[in-house]
């Protein structure tokens, strides 16, 4: 696939005129708030400044910065990244979005605009590895028979997939398979062999996706393809200039995520047997017995936060560092004269393994180099994560960084100019919460910039005196809030505890789905505390009562959105992507206000090192934290501009506490009311017109 040369800026249509021509044959209207984020998307592209948009439901942002993407890219032959957080948003731009903007442009442009999707390596099958039959070891020591018996005939169905299928990518096999049997056909990038030593270099269904999307005017990709192309020396995604970063709110999330490691004894044990057929016994041995000293370090040790190294650790993780090198150079490099592709896939997979967990306990031996605490990259903790549901758990080192805004701003922001969009990006009232943890300037102005500069990295915090600078533009929403919905803050109920929901609490859910007839999204801080809602209105209720974990989720919402009177209670991948117009959704039930845990090790870091700086700790990470998730919660309700509804929070501090009304400001501004009886009387109005 050949890219067409770039067309001349003089005979292609401005912006607002593409834009009407693309809204007309989507069959869509025009939209105020639509065209003002066009062209501020534009401008920028523009300008090299880079832009924060928050565009509510309705306003229609794909669209907004897509055709301005489109545009830059066909008249400069440059390539534009978009990056989303879910699964959903990709296949809706590459499925259905995309080929139908494509198609309307195609005439205005001069020629139709071409796109592709670029995923993880880890996403496509490996011809190399089911050619080769190199297979993985289960994790774990315990294995349940019709488990494997499963596992090996959807290794089998993969295998006569790779026959027939002409992208290998994992998102087009239905019905779909298990991790653990995908696991047996696939790769991550650091284990793959690369195209010089591999037999099916040509054939490579992640090398074709490659070579497509840097043949190609726009690739979607997601967030964690973003941090994996700013930490590695190779390139990853094709060479660009101009970044769109939809759903930005999950940006730092996402980007921590891929940045953290994880260390088990039982990970190690698993490199061992890996390498036992490549090594000498001794030289597994001494691997196999540094992993034994670590578990048992592991579980001397307490969960939670480590401030300095335990007593007796540096001794431990040198060791371990130690015997996995040794490993490492008993293997040898990956291809060597005579070698055969079974033997290099295995010495690849091999060394992988090694390499990443060694450099983990460099990054360990190294973590509490710096004394002052607010300085440090990384932070450590351990976990007890389970393993059964017999209850029994297992001990899991934990590094993760900081922050994340120093990685971002020298490589994401530094080489291009970059959109970020969301329904939900103001927090307080502006952007510069958000915009200081993506390592931008705050703008200042209020209590949201003051303090979130986490940066750990050794670099001075840009200036807005510095190059890197960057708007914010609230493109507003379709939906008359204040008309259309309520905001009710339980403000007579007791501040909640730490224990199970209080009988006022139960009291209140009741009245509440009674009077809304049922049509009621519940999202809760815990699943214990849905559940515990669930049992308590099934007991009280003759309304159906969904609980998250009954079913798969997209099942349960399904269910939810088919029946009016059905209720769906649920934790915290509820509170984002639910998607439900109409007359089944006229209530959204919020437990308490959704700040992280208290024993939330990285929370709590971050949260000191603000407040070391000189900030407030609390304002910057722990109410930022609830105020993007009362936001992202609070947006189920209005779907639709016909929509009607209440948002229930039915926590007093809400309306009592003095960071009340910053996390209120966060929130669309709906007709608010801490009288239950007018909430009440509002729902069964909606619940029955008549």
């Amino acid at each position: 696939m050949s890219r067409a040369g770039k067309n001349s800026v003089t005979t292609i249509p401005e912006v607002p005129e593409l834009l009407d021509i693309a809204v007309t044959a989507l069959g869509g209207a025009r939209r105020d708030g639509q065209l003002r984020m066009a062209s501020a998307v534009a401008h920028s592209i523009d300008t090299g400044e880079h832009l924060a948009v928050q565009a509510g439901t309705g306003t229609g942002k794909s669209l907004a910065y897509l055709v301005p993407s489109i545009r830059h890219a066909v008249t400069t032959g440059h390539t534009v990244v978009v990056s989303t957080a879910t699964i959903a948003l990709q296949r809706q731009l590459i499925d259905r979005d995309l080929p139908r903007l494509a198609t309307a442009l195609k005439a205005p442009l001069g020629r139709e605009p071409s796109f592709a999707i670029l995923k993880g390596r880890s996403n496509y099958l490996c011809l190399n590895k089911i050619h080769t039959a190199s297979t993985e070891e289960p994790e774990g020591e315990l294995f349940d028979p019709f488990e494997i018996s499963r596992t090996g005939r959807e290794v089998t169905r993969l295998h006569e997939w790779s026959s027939d299928t002409e992208t290998g990518d994992r998102d087009d096999l239905v019905p779909g398979v298990s991790d653990r049997a995908w696991r047996q056909v696939s790769v991550s990038a650091r284990e793959c062999l690369g195209a010089a030593n591999c037999s099916y270099a040509e054939d490579c269904f992640a090398e074709q996706s490659r070579r497509k999307a840097g043949q190609s005017d726009l690739v979607v990709t997601n967030h964690a393809m973003l941090a994996i192309d700013a930490m590695s020396p190779a390139t990853i995604l094709p060479e660009h200039d101009v970044v769109v970063v939809d759903e930005a709110h999950e940006l730092v999330d996402r980007i921590t995520s891929v940045s953290t490691d994880e260390l088990s004894a039982a990970s190690i044990a698993l490199i061992a047997r890996r390498c036992g057929k490549l090594i000498d016994e001794e030289t597994t041995d001494a691997l196999l017995g540094a992993g034994e000293q670590f578990g048992e370090f592991l579980d001397e040790v307490r969960t939670g936060e480590w401030t300095t190294m335990p007593s007796g650790g540096d001794a431990v993780f040198a060791v371990l560092r130690d015997r996995l090198w040794q490993a490492h150079t008993a293997i040898g490099p990956v291809r060597g004269t005579g070698q055969d592709a079974d033997s290099a896939a295995a010495r690849s997979a091999a060394l992988t393994s090694l390499e990443n967990t060694h450099d983990a306990v460099v990054r360990l031996l190294g973590a509490f180099d710096e004394q002052d605490m607010a300085k440090r990259r990384d932070v450590v903790w351990v976990s007890a994560e389970p393993i059964n549901r017999a209850g029994d758990t297992r001990r899991v080192l934990c590094m993760a960084p900081l922050s994340v805004g120093g990685l971002l701003r020298s490589s994401l922001f530094a080489g291009a100019t970059v959109i970020l969009t969301s329904a939900t990006l103001t927090i307080g009232g502006n952007f510069d919460a958000l915009a200081v943890n993506w390592g931008l300037p705050a703008h200042g102005g209020g209590t949201a910039g003051a303090a979130v500069d986490v940066t750990a990295t050794g670099k001075t915090a840009p200036s807005d005196s510095s190059s890197m600078r960057w708007n914010g533009l609230d493109a507003g929403s379709p939906f008359d809030y204040p008309r259309s919905a309520i905001l009710y803050v339980a403000k007579h109920l007791p501040r909640p505890g730490r224990d199970a929901l209080s009988e006022p609490v139960r009291a209140e859910i009741a009245e509440l789905v009674d009077a809304a007839g049922g049509r009621t999204l519940g999202l809760f801080s815990s699943m214990r505390a849905a559940k515990e809602a669930t049992e308590f209105m099934r007991g009280h209720s003759d309304r159906t009562i969904l609980c998250q974990g009954d079913d798969s989720t997209s099942t349960l919402v399904k269910k939810f959105a088919d029946d009016p009177e059905t209720c769906l209670f649920g934790t915290l991948s509820l509170w984002q992507g639910v998607d439900v117009p109409g007359p089944s959704l006229s209530l959204v039930l919020i437990d308490r206000i959704p700040f992280p845990r208290p024993d939330d090790p990285l929370m709590t870091a971050r949260q000191r090192a603000v407040s070391a700086r000189g900030g407030n700790g609390f304002l910057a990470v722990a109410a930022n934290h609830a105020a993007l998730l009362l936001a992202q919660g609070a947006g189920r309700l209005l779907r639709a501009t016909s929509d009607r509804g209440v948002v229930a929070v039915l926590d007093s501090r809400l309306a009592t506490a003095g960071y009340g009304g910053y996390l209120v400001a966060s929130l669309p501004p709906f007709w608010r009311t801490t009288d239950p009886a007018v909430t009440r009387a509002a729902l069964r109005r909606l619940s029955d017109p008549a």
